[in-house]
């Protein structure tokens, strides 16, 4: 009995070491999983984030950022925050929020030549050899017209009257308030031309949550594609070296379109 007594404790042994290797791996895996879920929710918020002025396109960006937060420092509002643990934000990278502090358009923008690696380009915020924050492309101010309480009559320019570009980034349209018939709607139109993305008009907006909010450009805007081109516009004609020539057949198409028409009014005059 006293020669098994060893291997029935090589056995114990080698259970328990079963089981820490599989609690190991377990514990492993879930520790994966939370950062891998971190990882996730930080590139899915880095899509929506609202970069200093002169910031690269955001997947080269990420790249080049070094995170030593110079950025952050040489701003004077405090408007420029850096990601920290639980912000489920690319670490250590510069952000800002509108509604809390927006860029109030410094214009010797002194986040920009500060920072040591092209992060921030300070190239793409100049003009004419000078510095020129309305150059700048932090972003896209979209109104929501449900919420927005000028497109319901009541009278609000707010966000025009916040503007650093008076009259050219958000201008004010007028449309007859057919329901009162006497009094006018004026309608925030922002143009995309000129916006800049500081977020002033978003700090600015009266209602309860804005009704006007910055969002990158490439989420704010949609893309027509290389199909279509605006004819009157020479510049945009170039994209038509993009384009090549997709034909989709089908029983309809085979046709040709005086048969389909004639054949859509007999079937008219019988019916």
């Amino acid at each position: 009995m006293s020669e098994n007594r060893p291997k029935k404790k090589e056995s114990v042994t080698d259970r328990r070491k079963f089981i820490l290797n599989m609690a190991r791996g377990v514990g492993l895996a879930t520790m994966g999983g939370f950062i891998w879920s971190a990882y996730v929710d930080e590139v899915t918020a880095s899509s929506l984030l609202l970069r200093p002025p002169g910031a690269i396109d955001e997947k080269d960006f990420l790249r080049t950022c070094i995170k030593c937060g110079l950025c952050v420092e040489a701003c004077p509002y405090d408007t420029l925050l850096l990601a920290k643990p639980g912000d489920h934000k690319p670490l250590g990278t510069p952000y800002f929020v509108p509604r809390e502090v927006p860029c109030y358009m410094c214009p010797d923008i002194p986040c920009v030549p500060v920072c040591p690696t092209g992060a921030l380009d300070e190239a793409s915020v100049t003009t004419d050899g000078k510095l020129d924050i309305n150059s700048a492309d932090m972003g896209l101010a979209v109104v929501d017209e449900e919420s927005c309480i000028a497109f319901w009559g009541i009278q609000c320019d707010a966000c025009y009257r916040a503007c650093p570009i008076l009259g050219e980034a958000i201008t004010i349209e007028y449309q007859k308030n057919e329901r009162t018939g006497k009094h006018a709607f004026m309608k925030p139109i922002v143009h995309s031309d000129a916006c800049t993305g500081c977020g002033l008009c978003e700090k600015a907006c009266v209602t309860e949550k804005p009704a006007i909010h910055i969002l990158p450009r490439e989420v704010a805007m949609g893309r027509a594609g290389d199909y279509y081109i605006k004819g009157w516009d020479k510049e945009d004609e170039k994209r038509l070296k993009n384009a090549h020539e997709i034909k989709t057949t089908t029983e309809l198409s085979k046709q040709k379109a005086a048969d389909k028409l004639n054949g859509d009014l007999l079937e008219g005059l019988y019916e």
